[in-house]
């Protein structure tokens, strides 16, 4: 097997037992972190000179509808409702495995280059097995890591999650791709009736699969406590959004090690309601980050970060005004936690905590490279917060399962033009269904 040694560079490894930044060589194995330390002496790797980096854990988008990209920035005006309305009422029926396919791999990998490693790929438009299957391929082609969380289009609440289109899956297509692992995008107790939503939970648990669900503000449903009556909530339970839950189900889910993806910027912008992070922050716990949509905001995670980190210091610094009369003497919360957020909280949203996240010897070897050299991050005083303040232009070489899938600021993806024309005509004909008012085609 292939051996790298990375040298030179400052590393974040994010390891809660070790310091904020060091200077350390990594060597990588294969797929794995074989070693870590300063001067590591090997004479079978080829060594790469990272000086003047800064070496991270790979990015984990934890919660992106890839299968929307197609359709970037045609949203980006809407409200919820509006997205609502014109997307899932007007859109998803027109796509064709064709679509789904040039959405998910393109969509992959421009989270590559944006420095994501572990994509959440939360996919409920698959219309048939066919769909499923073309989305799937766009991300195994990517060569991105990912957790397919199978979906379908919104359905009534009586109608359980197709069981046979999950096994299928698991016997199959997914299992065939070793990045590839499986999850379920539930309707959740929120859209489902109780009883369903019992089933659906119990069918992921049997399964030992990761269950994710979309919660957005509004009176809970008798689905939730049903499942709280079952048991069936716990560490591979994910709660999407989770804006406006009751301070006391939050406190109980947290208990229970169900983790959380706020999506900040668009949560923010179309009106999902005041992101979890303060009261997952307040319960001694954290959120993961996903960006959502390319329809409505970017999806370069880093950017995510800052917005859930500024709006929440937003909220700490107003509350202290308020109560206190004076400014606050220190931030609530810092840049490092911000970056926790995008890495090691996003690993464990989706069940990948033991593989993904962290630098740390026997992980896999998912690594980015920032440019701290570059103009806009130079001198890079804190490499933590230079880290969390970089852009794409800074993504320098983004590493999956120790293979390079970005080098010298280029993706290694052939055909990324004629990709681009497929993905524009894809884009082109899915907006023609949508109302001509709200229609850029």
């Amino acid at each position: 097997m292939s051996r790298t040694l990375l040298r030179g560079a400052q590393v974040v490894t994010m390891a809660p037992d070790r310091p904020d930044a060091e200077h350390l060589d990594i060597l990588i194995d294969g797929d794995r972190i074989a070693a870590i330390g300063e001067n590591i002496k090997t004479s079978d790797a080829e060594v790469v000179d990272f000086g003047g980096r800064i070496l991270i854990p790979g990015l984990v988008n934890a919660h992106l509808h890839t299968w929307q990209n197609a359709l970037r920035s045609a949203g980006a005006d809407w409200t919820l409702m509006e997205y609502l309305t014109h997307l899932h009422g007007e859109c998803v029926d027109r796509y064709t495995p064709a679509d789904m396919h040039i959405s998910n791999l393109v969509g992959a990998l421009n989270q590559i280059n944006c420095g994501t490693t572990t994509l959440g790929d939360w996919c409920h438009n698959a219309l048939s097995p066919e769909h499923a299957d073309a989305a799937v391929e766009g991300l195994a082609q990517a060569g991105i890591r990912a957790v397919f969380l199978h979906g379908t289009p919104y359905r009534s609440p009586e109608i359980p999650h197709p069981l046979a289109e999950i096994d299928r899956l698991l016997d199959g297509p997914v299992r065939d791709h070793a990045l590839l692992t499986l999850g379920m995008a539930l309707q959740g107790p929120q859209y489902s009736s109780p009883e369903t939503a019992v089933a659906d939970f119990r069918a992921g648990a049997d399964r030992g699969l990761v269950v994710s669900m979309h919660q957005s503000g509004g009176e809970l449903s008798p689905g939730w406590e049903a499942v709280r009556a079952s048991g069936l909530f716990g560490p591979l339970t994910n709660v999407v959004h989770g804006t406006d839950l009751p301070n006391a189900w939050t406190k109980m889910l947290v208990e229970e090690g169900v983790t959380f993806t706020a999506t900040p910027e668009n949560e923010l912008g179309q009106g999902h309601g005041t992101p979890v992070t303060g009261a997952l922050l307040r319960l001694g716990s954290a959120p993961s980050l996903g960006t959502d949509i390319d329809t409505a905001v970017p999806g370069n995670l880093l950017t995510a970060a800052r917005i859930a980190l500024a709006h929440q210091r937003s909220l700490d610094h107003a509350q202290y005004r308020e109560t206190t009369g004076m400014h606050a003497n220190s931030a609530s919360v810092t840049a490092k936690q911000a970056l926790a957020w995008a890495t090691v909280e996003g690993a464990r949203a989706l069940g990948l905590a033991d593989q993904v996240g962290q630098i740390q010897v026997g992980m896999q070897a998912d690594l980015v490279a920032v440019d701290a050299r570059a103009l806009n991050l130079w001198p890079a005083h804190d490499p933590v917060a230079t880290a969390l303040h970089a852009d794409i232009a800074n993504i320098e070489a983004v590493m999956i399962a120790g293979n390079w899938r970005k080098r010298d600021h280029a993706l290694l993806a052939p055909g990324i033009d004629d990709l681009k024309d497929q993905l524009r005509d894809s884009g082109q004909r899915l907006l023609r269904s949508i109302s001509p008012a709200h229609s850029h085609a």
